[in-house]
Formats: structure tokens, C-alpha cells, sequence
């Protein structure tokens, strides 16, 4: 449902934004040049009247206010949709989590019993040789 009203927003949102593109590019300048000349200079008081130009403005500020809050209203919205999904994800992985066994080992290598706790030390003096494996303390590990 709330996807649905985000379609709906955003193709508003779309005409919106088209309808302010054309407002600010009809409006004449106050130095009568630049794009308001591009459609023949007084072809809005032609249209609307000559004082046109506080209509237009009042129509661009309404405009605009709509678009402002049209978009701050569907980025609310997304943020709001995004955070649902990642929860049901979240909720999803962690119960394929608890389903599936924890390995105890990786592939390829021998299985660690509990029993044997050893540790892989590397010495200390920078030397390249083997590392030494040592077995915890208390065990009898003859080599």
C-alpha cells in the first residue's frame, strides 16, 4: 500500500516539477530580457492579463512549495519503507541462522575437538622458521 502512494507522489511530484520548469520559464525578467523574451516577450500578458506578473509569481511560489514538500514527504517515505524491508530481512537471515547448524571446522581441516585447545605461536625474534604449536598448560605434549 505505501508503494502505491509513492507511485502516485512521485508521478505528481513529475508534473509538478514540468509545471515549474514552464512558470519560471514564461515569466518575464525584470529587465525584460532572457528567457521570458524566448516565447515573444509579452506573451504572458497576452495570455494572463497585464498584471500577470504577480499571478505568475504567486502560482510559482505555490508551485514550488508543493514541490518542496512533495519531495521531502516521499524521502520520508522511502526512508520509512527501506528501514520495513531491512527488518524482514534481518528477521529472515537470522531465522535461516538458527535453522543451519553452526560448523565447528573448515573445510579441509581437521575438526577441533574440545579436548585439544592448542595455540599457534610465532616467535618473537622475527626469525622465518616454523611456528611452534604449544598445547595449553596441564597437557602432556611430548615431541
Amino acid at each position: 500500500m505505501l508503494s502505491f502512494f509513492i507511485g502516485i507522489l512521485t508521478v505528481i511530484l513529475i508534473l509538478d516539477s514540468l509545471f515549474l520548469i514552464l512558470l519560471v520559464m514564461v515569466q518575464l525578467p525584470k529587465k525584460e530580457a532572457g528567457s521570458g523574451m524566448a516565447f515573444g516577450g509579452s506573451t504572458a500578458e497576452a495570455i494572463l492579463g497585464a498584471g500577470s506578473g504577480t499571478v505568475l509569481t504567486k502560482i510559482t511560489k505555490y508551485a514550488a512549495g508543493i514541490f518542496f514538500a512533495l519531495a521531502l514527504l516521499l524521502s520520508l517515505m522511502n526512508a520509512r519503507r527501506s528501514s520495513g524491508n531491512a527488518n524482514r530481512i534481518q528477521e529472515t537471515l537470522s531465522k535461516k541462522a538458527a535453522q543451519t547448524a553452526p560448523s565447528t571446522s573448515l573445510p579441509g581441516l581437521p575438526a577441533a575437538s574440545a579436548s585439544t585447545n592448542s595455540t599457534l605461536t610465532v616467535p618473537a625474534n622475527g626469525s622465518t622458521n616454523k611456528p611452534v604449536i604449544s598445547a595449553p598448560a596441564g597437557t602432556n605434549s611430548t615431541k
